[in-house]
């Protein structure tokens, strides 16, 4: 097999889920968890399969608790599952009541969160913290030399054809230069913990990542409904994310602004995210627009107010470059601003993020990235990828179909869980069509090895069990710094089994924290444990956001 960009094609899929099963010790031992109690009695006794195989985070060999989840275990196991119980039925009415909604299969639904938080110590933090701000930058420098003079491409190590066929490659990003050389304003890395419990990066998202919400959602409901979870613990905050990203966008402002106004573009209230939207416009302090809001004069963005226009300097777009200005992408647009990307090109009004962003979200432009960070930065990648296998070559794309039951398959441009096919839970025929799409056009999809995702405790069914989770840690670049929110979002498949943790695929999230090494919020005492089963768990009642509990509001990672 021909190597890949990333120099690790063909060593680790020649051995099927199975055979790792055989070859992979447990992570953890299944049964009674040592020093927490009766709730986690069995914990991952029914496990089987790649879950059987993954790293669990709460749970070490022989069956101990890692030391950063043992307060919390003990905390749960001396509420008892009927207290449990009653704690997250209170965390969805919590969400409910706030709009924290997305909408699955035609039904609207609160978004699942676990009572259980995931935890980072503060060493794992910085690494995974140190791993994102690296590669956001070389992708920052890659995203500045495509749309540019293309060294990479001519130095040859990445070819010409995999950028410019890219989906998200966009010709009218040439000539969009930002006054503070910033594209990436804000960026959420998807990172997992493979089998052997090393952090390795799944995919990018630098065009309009979102979840961010859910993170500052999931903190504020977890400290209302569970505050007994929170007693002794230095957990680093996440509530000066808003403060970071309007710093950020501040200082994107164009050249001899001094103070810029900064818009947030939604697409309108009907879009999954929306609730994401009006929540950051709110906690940033600016205007939430459509762009029926905007008009441009020439080469000038004006907001229009009932006290007249307002010019515009700084927009933070929640739309595709295509749906955002009809004159430049598709004209039959209706949530865009037409004349915004030339307004941009003549440098009086900044979009964040970049427009042709898109290039560096590519699935197969991926595989190049630890490439990028060694041609860019001058330094070895902190964290590694997952080996991808790239399906132009023929001899590649014939040795991954024969072994499509085995592999994961994606979609370049792919998001949501879309344009994803699991080779062992997909159908015979549902593998026939894929080899069908892959030998049409290989160049959209490329093919990994199939990862055994880590592991975190999970309520389900008033049960404590395992469930498969992932990380979308949040950056936000001000042009200086690449700041890391401390936590970001956990999501969880909370399907026996699950890979796929999308919310617009039945997936949850985990309130993540990140213990001692920072900033934290302040550190209650721990109560005395004989108090900790005393009187009816605390009711959340109706958050803060009490205007917003009314909309229908959606959203999906």
């Amino acid at each position: 097999m021909a190597n890949g960009p990333d120099g690790a094609a063909g060593l680790p899929f020649h051995a099927s889920p199975t055979v790792r099963a055989r070859e992979t010790p447990a992570k953890h031992k299944a049964g009674r968890v040592k020093g927490v109690g009766d709730l986690f009695d069995g914990y991952g006794e029914t496990a089987r399969g790649l879950t059987k195989v993954a790293f669990d985070e709460m749970v070490g060999l022989g069956g101990s608790t890692r030391s950063p989840y043992a307060g919390v275990a003990s905390s749960l196991s001396l509420m008892g599952p009927e207290d449990v119980s009653a704690r997250a039925t209170r965390l969805a009415r919590a969400f409910m009541d706030q709009g924290v909604t997305f909408d699955l299969d035609g039904e609207e639904r609160p978004f699942p969160l676990d009572v259980v938080p995931r935890i980072f110590t503060a060493d794992e933090w910085d690494l995974v913290s140190t791993g994102v701000a690296q590669r956001v930058r070389a992708l920052e420098a890659f995203l500045a030399d495509v749309y540019g003079g293309a060294r990479i491409v001519s130095d040859g190590l990445i070819p010409h054809e995999v950028v410019t066929s890219s989906p998200g490659f966009v010709r009218a990003a040439f000539g969009l230069t930002p006054p503070n050389g910033v594209r990436i304003h804000v960026a959420g890395i998807d990172v997992i913990r493979d089998e052997d419990g090393e952090f390795r990066v799944l995919e990018d998202n630098v065009r309009s990542p979102s979840g961010v919400s859910y993170v500052l959602a999931n903190r504020a409901a977890m400290a209302r409904v569970l505050p007994e979870l929170f007693w002794g613990q230095p957990i680093q905050m996440v509530t000066d994310y808003p403060a970071h990203l309007v710093h950020a966008l501040r200082r994107a402002a164009p050249t001899g602004v001094q103070d810029p106004t900064v818009v947030v573009l939604t697409p309108g209230v009907h879009n999954s995210a929306f609730y994401e939207h009006a929540l950051l416009a709110r906690l940033m302090g600016v205007h939430l627009v459509e762009g029926r809001d905007l008009v441009c004069h020439g080469t000038e963005v004006f907001l229009r107010t009932t006290e007249g226009e307002v010019p515009v300097h700084v927009i933070y777009r929640r739309i595709d470059d295509d749906y955002l200005d009809p004159l430049q992408f598709r004209p039959e647009s209706l949530v865009g601003c037409p004349g915004v990307v030339n307004a941009a090109r003549a440098g009086r009004v900044t979009i964040t993020n970049g427009v042709g962003n898109g290039v560096a979200d590519d699935k197969l432009v991926y595989a190049y990235v630890p490439a990028m960070i060694k041609y860019y930065l001058g330094e070895d990648p902190i964290l590694r990828n997952v080996e991808t296998m790239h399906l132009q070559d023929d001899s590649v794309r014939s040795d991954a179909l024969r072994r499509r039951d085995e592999l994961v398959f994606k979609r370049v441009d792919g998001s949501g869980g879309k344009g994803l096919v699991i080779g062992s839970a997909a159908s015979g025929a549902e593998l026939d069509q894929l080899a069908r799409e892959v030998e049409h056009d290989p160049r959209q999809w490329i093919a990994q090895r199939t990862v055994a995702l880590s592991t975190s405790p999970t309520w389900v069914d008033n049960t404590m069990v395992r469930r498969h989770v992932d990380l979308r840690p949040f950056a936000v670049n001000d042009g200086e710094n690449v700041w890391v929110l401390p936590g970001g979002l956990t999501r969880v498949a909370l399907d026996e089994g699950g890979l796929v943790v999308n919310s617009s695929q039945g997936g949850g999230s985990k309130d993540t924290w990140v213990v001692g090494g920072g900033p934290a919020a302040p550190v209650l005492p721990p109560r005395q444990q004989a108090l900790l089963s005393a009187g009816p768990p605390m009711d959340a009642g109706p958050g803060e956001d009490s205007e917003n509990r009314n909309q229908q509001q959606q959203q999906q990672q």
